[in-house]
């Protein structure tokens, strides 16, 4: 039997001093702080925090196919350096695409026996592929993405209202979310002005874009009955949508991503197309929008959109033909916690947002996203005061763009426990591909 304890064990109520008690795979029991089994294997953590490992909901692995973008290997690493115990991979950037059952198995092929940490996938809803869906779930994935406008990849095709009012009645009778790139196309705008200008870029996206898109949704999601998930919500707009359909009964949730809550459109400087992302890093209120949105329930959780790409694609220079996307899977904990500090949140709150939430997201709850007897032991212990510069070579991802190069951090992950198994530990990976695909 392995017992962690500390005097910062994070439970949904608050932390408190406890012991983790661990047989196998698997949490058996939460004790006193003193509680030891004669011949257990310790790990003291002190008043260090001892949290619920991190659940990411929103990852491109982009593998098979874009595997010099990303891949299993590198991103399951760079996750479990985070403090990230279980990914949920996104259907697109990979080829094939996951929206067909055979795409779904040659995906599963080619991250067996290279993760670091567990994985679940996301399949996606593209026009014309509604008879793939329920052979999709009959194979495991746990729900369902989608775009309202294009995704910038070929093989995974924007859907509309038509296509949507075919899929999301099969999703509503098996129960498994839809997760919506909520922007409308008639409300995006051409590109005007300097190509380095982040402003002019910001403007081409605008918040309306959102709002029209999550509205539409509520819609659909009342007429059909299918559970909405809108992923990185951007904006004051977005949230006060979401909030609105759901003081009208209409069960639709929200996310939002790290970079928005931690970086402003004024902040960017000009050419520096590693913050470029889809939606936009928007205004100083946009950002105060969405803590609130955490804050309230409106919006429930905090997912990176891990989106890669090498940096030849990330066009220096140029926000019209960059590609669109921010690496963050191993900074996701540091770079929310520095903020939510601020703010007064704990790290109770914080895992709620980034272990919990995703967690039921996904369907895993019954496993993943707490401490508490029959749970997996997912386990991370970080240092809550722990402050540290962003040194872009440190990161375990492939490639080394990130918006928060040379950033001062706070919130240092020491050790991260995968079913009991300690699989990174003071800056090094320490079991290798120890992960299960769920």
């Amino acid at each position: 039997m392995l017992v962690i304890r500390g005097q910062r064990v994070v439970f949904p109520d608050g932390e408190r001093p406890a012991s983790i008690h661990i047989d196998g795979a698997v949490i058996s029991a939460i004790g006193g702080p003193g509680d030891s089994p004669a011949g257990a294997e310790i790990v003291d953590c002190g008043s260090l925090v001892v949290s619920p490992g991190l659940v990411d909901s929103h990852v491109h692995v982009n593998e098979p196919g874009r595997t010099e973008w990303e891949g299993f290997d590198t991103a399951t690493r760079a996750a479990a350096a985070g403090g990230i115990t279980t990914i949920v991979d996104m259907p697109l950037n990979s080829i094939p695409a996951t929206t067909t059952a055979a795409a779904f198995e040659a995906k599963r092929a080619a991250a067996g026996g290279r993760c670091h940490i567990d994985v679940a996938f996301w399949g996606g809803v593209v026009p014309g592929n509604a008879r793939e869906i329920e052979p999709l779930i009959a194979a495991g994935v746990r729900g369902f993405k989608c775009f309202l406008v294009p995704s910038g990849v070929d093989e995974f095709e924007a859907v509309d209202a038509d296509t949507l009012r075919e899929a999301m009645p099969i999703l509503a009778r098996s129960g498994v979310p839809l997760l919506v790139h909520a922007e409308l196309p008639q409300y995006l705008r051409p590109h005007q002005g300097d190509v380095a200008g982040y402003h002019h870029y910001e403007a081409t996206r605008p918040p309306e874009a959102e709002r029209r898109a999550i509205e539409m949704m509520a819609a659909l999601a009342r007429e059909t009955g299918a559970r909405v998930h809108i992923v990185h919500v951007s904006s004051a707009d977005g949230v006060d949508a979401i909030a609105a359909a759901q003081g009208e009964g209409v069960g639709i949730s929200g996310e939002t991503c790290p970079h928005y809550l931690s970086i402003v459109d004024d902040e960017v400087p000009a050419g520096a197309t590693e913050f470029k992302c889809a939606p936009p890093i928007r205004t100083p209120d946009d950002r105060e929008a969405l803590w609130r949105g955490l804050e309230r329930g409106v919006l429930s959780l905090v997912a990176t959109d891990h989106s890669p790409a090498p940096p030849a694609l990330k066009r220096p220079g140029d926000f019209v033909h960059a590609w669109g996307g921010i690496a963050s899977l191993e900074l996701s904990l540091p770079v929310t916690w520095t903020r939510a500090r601020e703010r007064g949140c704990g790290p109770a709150r914080l895992a709620g947002w980034m272990s919990e939430a995703p967690s039921a997201l996904a369907g895993l709850s019954g496993r993943k996203g707490r401490l508490a007897p029959g749970c997996d032991a997912d386990v991370v212990v970080w240092d809550a005061g722990g402050e540290f510069g962003v040194d872009p070579a440190r990161l375990q991802q492939r490639h080394k763009v990130t918006p928060y190069a040379r950033r001062r951090l706070c919130g240092m992950v020491q050790t991260t426990f995968l079913r009991g198994r300690r699989v990174w530990d003071r800056g090094g990976l320490t079991a290798s591909a120890s992960g299960q695909l769920l």
